[in-house]
C-alpha cells in the first residue's frame, strides 16, 4: 500500500453533512488536508457521495427523499454546492479540480469506457484532482450505480489503480455490530472464507447516505477481483490509510489485473429484458466463448432497444451471461432459431451480425458476476 502510486478514495455523504443535510466545511477541508499530503507521492482520484446530502437544507427537505425525481432535484442542488466546496477547499494549496458524473451506461459500452478513461487519466496528466460521483440529475433506476461504493470500486478498475480506500463514518469491518461489547475488528480479509459466519449491518448510523457495510463489502469484493486492493476505515483515520499505516480492514486482491470494460457490464449494468438459449447455444456461450448467433435463441422477454444490457438464461431460466444486444426487442422473435446465411439472404446483409457479440458479453458465474 506504501508503494501504491494511482489511488482511489471514496468518502461517504456522512463523512461530509449533518444529519440533517448540508455541507459541513470544517470536514471537508479536514479530509482534503489529508489527500493534499498524500498527493506528494501518488496520484488521487476521489469518489465523493454528498451531492444529494447537500441540497436537502436548500430545499427545505428534512430528510433524503425516497422518490426518484426529488433525490434527483436535491443531487442538482446540491451537486453544486459540492464542488464549489471542494474547489474552494483545494485552491487553499493551489490545487484545481475537474467533476466527473458518470452512470453505468457510460462506461458499459465500449467508446464510452475509453472516454471515460482519457478524461481521468488527462485530468491526472495535467495536475487536477478528479472528483467523481454518479450523475443522480439524470441516471434513471435502470442506470444507477445504486451506492458511491460499488462506483468507487469499478472507478479503481477503469483508471487501473493501486489501491482503493473506502472512508466511512465506522473504523472497520467487525465481526457483528461494532455497538455491541464483545464484537471485534477484523484487520485481515483474504478471501470470502474470511467472511463465513459474520454478521454484516446493512444501513449506517447517519441517514444521509444510500450504502451500509454490506455494500462497502461487496465493493471491496469487486475491487480486489480485478487485483486492487482495499482498505476500510473511517475518515478520521484517513492519514493512516494513505500512508501505510495499520488502520480498519485491509482486503487483500483475490484476481488479477484487467483493463477489461467487462467488469463494468457485470457488476454497474441493469438488465432490460433476456434473451432465452438453447443448450446449444448455452455451451457455446459459457464453454467456448463464441458470440450469441440467431440460431441459439429460442426466446425474448422485455422491452430494449439495440445497445441494450441483456440477460442471457438457460432453459430452465437461470442468467449464465450478460451481453450488450445488437438488436431491438421488436426485431428478434423473426429471427429466433434461424440461421446467419438464410437470414442476410432473405432481410439483407444487416442481418447477418451476432445478436451478441463476444466482446459485449460476460460469464456470470453462480451468484456472483464475474468479468
Amino acid at each position: 500500500m506504501v508503494q501504491a502510486r494511482r489511488v482511489v478514495v471514496k468518502v461517504g455523504s456522512s463523512s461530509l453533512t449533518t444529519a440533517t443535510g448540508g455541507l459541513d466545511a470544517d470536514r471537508v477541508d479536514a479530509l482534503v488536508d489529508v489527500l493534499v499530503k498524500a498527493r506528494e507521492d501518488r496520484e488521487i482520484v476521489l469518489v465523493s457521495s454528498g451531492a444529494i446530502a447537500a441540497g436537502l437544507a436548500p430545499l427545505g427537505l428534512p430528510r433524503r427523499p425516497r422518490d426518484l425525481a426529488r433525490q434527483q432535484a436535491a443531487a442538482s442542488v446540491g451537486q453544486g454546492l459540492l464542488v464549489a466546496r471542494y474547489t474552494a477547499s483545494f485552491a487553499r494549496y493551489g490545487i484545481r479540480v475537474g467533476q466527473v458524473l458518470l452512470t453505468s451506461d457510460d462506461v458499459s459500452r465500449r467508446a464510452h469506457y475509453r472516454n471515460a478513461y482519457r478524461t481521468l487519466d488527462q485530468l491526472l496528466a495535467m495536475g487536477a484532482l478528479p472528483i467523481v460521483n454518479e450523475n443522480d440529475t439524470v441516471a434513471t433506476d435502470e442506470i444507477r450505480f445504486g451506492d458511491n461504493d460499488r462506483l468507487a470500486a469499478l472507478v479503481a478498475h477503469l483508471v487501473r489503480a493501486d489501491l482503493l480506500v473506502l472512508l466511512s463514518d465506522v473504523d472497520g469491518l467487525y465481526d457483528g455490530d461494532p455497538r455491541t461489547p464483545g464484537t471485534s475488528l477484523i484487520a485481515e480479509v483474504r478471501g470470502p472464507a474470511d467472511l463465513d459466519g459474520v454478521s454484516i449491518g446493512s444501513a449506517g448510523k447517519s441517514g444521509v447516505g444510500t450504502g451500509g457495510m454490506v455494500t462497502k463489502v461487496e465493493a471491496a469484493a469487486i475491487a480486489t477481483g480485478a487485483g486492487v486492493p482495499v482498505v476500510l476505515t473511517s475518515a478520521v483515520h484517513a492519514a493512516d490509510a494513505l500512508a501505510g499505516r495499520p488502520t480498519g480492514t485491509h482486503f487483500h486482491r483475490t484476481g488479477k489485473r484487467s483493463a477489461d470494460r467487462l467488469l463494468w457490464l457485470a457488476h454497474a449494468s441493469a438488465p432490460r429484458g433476456a434473451l432465452r438459449l438453447d443448450a446449444g447455444a448455452v455451451r457455446a456461450v459459457t464453454q467456448r466463448h463464441s458470440s450469441l448467433l440467431p440460431a441459439g435463441l429460442t426466446g425474448v422477454e422485455g422491452d430494449f432497444a439495440a445497445g441494450d444490457p441483456v440477460d442471457l438464461v438457460d432453459e430452465a431460466g437461470r442468467a449464465v451471461a450478460r451481453g450488450l444486444v445488437n438488436y431491438d426487442a421488436r426485431e428478434l422473435p423473426r429471427l429466433l432459431g434461424r440461421s446467419t446465411r438464410e437470414l442476410a439472404a432473405e432481410l439483407g446483409p444487416a442481418y447477418e451480425r451476432e445478436v451478441v457479440h463476444r466482446d459485449d458479453l460476460v460469464l456470470l458465474r453462480g451468484r456472483g458476476l464475474t468479468g
